[in-house]
């Protein structure tokens, strides 16, 4: 007995491989994922020809218990259909583990994924990918999201972005309130990750006819109309002369390509921190009149030092480590003397 993990690609159960076929049409059972993509009445009639008429549609809840799943599964091959590829959501990479440990074998059709997809579709180099996010409705999430993109950006990488799908109401989040919503986390958090500036991709309805790529910037596409769902955004980090090229040609380019990019949190702390310092430690070096004041400044001096090396050599977190001594030992001192501990050095919470 096999549970198959059927992977349905981008373009629809109408074009599922021979591979894919083959699983769906000798099995007993076939569930139809409807929760983690959105799934048309028209994906799921194909489906049922292709299984004979053997297909569940599976609701969130169904995928995630899982064990009505691995009961049929025990009985007779069963198979477990999603678009993209089948191990792009968590939740069926848990479900494979456990059939597994409950001795039940699995088996895998492979696909395309949107994410990856969308790289490609966009003439972007897959070399380049950063971490994929997903950008939720409620705007409270979007620090999540938006950090991910700046840590890709300040590596020159690619940031795929998911949008919040809710097959219980039928929801699909869109893309311009996607857009403006990592704007507003842009106000609070300013690392200069997503500005109106920041040149995107909208990517809508892959593999289908009706397929659309539209770029811009960011303000730009906050007030474009997209369509029908489903979508994606791709936030380029640095641009190849032929990437460039590409999303001139593939896409519906509505302002030049050009790369974005953002410091690491780790190199914005520093270039803000290390002046300050050495601003405070000039002020304590006149006011301190503490006992070995003179050789503890010294020693913060060269921790600063220190920290701007370290950073120059890519050893970000020792180089932030050597900011924090030698404010501590600034502190220190300004405290024994009775003084403001953060005087003209880092402001204390801005971080």
């Amino acid at each position: 007995m096999t549970l198959w993990f059927v992977g349905a690609g981008v373009s629809g159960y109408a074009k599922l491989s021979p591979d894919a076929r083959s699983a769906v049409s000798g099995s007993a059972v076939v569930y139809a994922d409807v929760f983690t993509s959105p799934v048309g009445e028209r994906d799921l009639e194909e489906l049922g020809k292709i299984s004979g008429g053997r297909t569940v549609r599976a609701e969130r809840w169904l995928v995630e218990d899982g064990s009505q799943i691995l009961a049929d599964a025990a009985k007779a091959d069963a198979a477990l259909v999603s678009y993209g590829d089948p191990y792009a959501a968590t939740t069926h990479a848990e479900l494979r583990a456990r059939a597994e440990l409950a001795g039940v074998r699995t088996r895998t059709v492979h696909a395309a994924s949107a994410p990856w997809s969308a790289l490609g579709e966009c003439g972007l180099h897959h070399y380049k990918a950063g971490r994929t996010a997903t950008v939720m409705e409620d705007p409270r999430s979007a620090p999540a999201p938006y950090y991910v993109v700046q840590q890709n950006l300040s590596s020159g990488s690619h940031t795929v972005l998911l949008l919040e799908y809710d097959a219980s109401r039928g929801f699909f989040l869109d893309p311009a309130a996607a857009l403006r919503t990592l704007l507003d986390a842009e106000e609070g958090q300013r690392r200069g990750a997503v500005t109106p500036g920041t040149f995107c991709v909208v990517a809508s309805r892959l593999g289908s006819e009706g397929q659309a790529l539209v770029s811009g910037r960011a303000g730009r596409l906050c007030s474009e109309g997209f369509g029908e769902p489903p979508h994606l955004i791709v936030i380029p980090g640095s641009l190849h002369f032929t990437e460039s090229d590409a999303l001139k040609v593939l896409t519906r380019c509505l302002d030049e390509p050009a790369p974005n990019s953002s410091e690491s949190v780790s190199r914005q702390m520093l270039s803000k921190y290390a002046p300050a310092l050495e601003k405070s430690i000039e002020e304590t070096s006149k006011l301190c009149r503490q006992e070995g004041a003179g050789a503890a400044l010294e020693n913060a001096r060269l921790y600063v030092r220190d920290a701007e090396d370290f950073m120059d050599r890519g050893r970000e977190e020792v180089a932030v480590l050597c900011i924090g001594y030698a404010e501590g030992l600034v502190d220190g001192l300004r405290l024994a003397s009775g003084l403001d501990p953060a005087g003209a050095g880092a402001p204390k919470g801005s971080e």
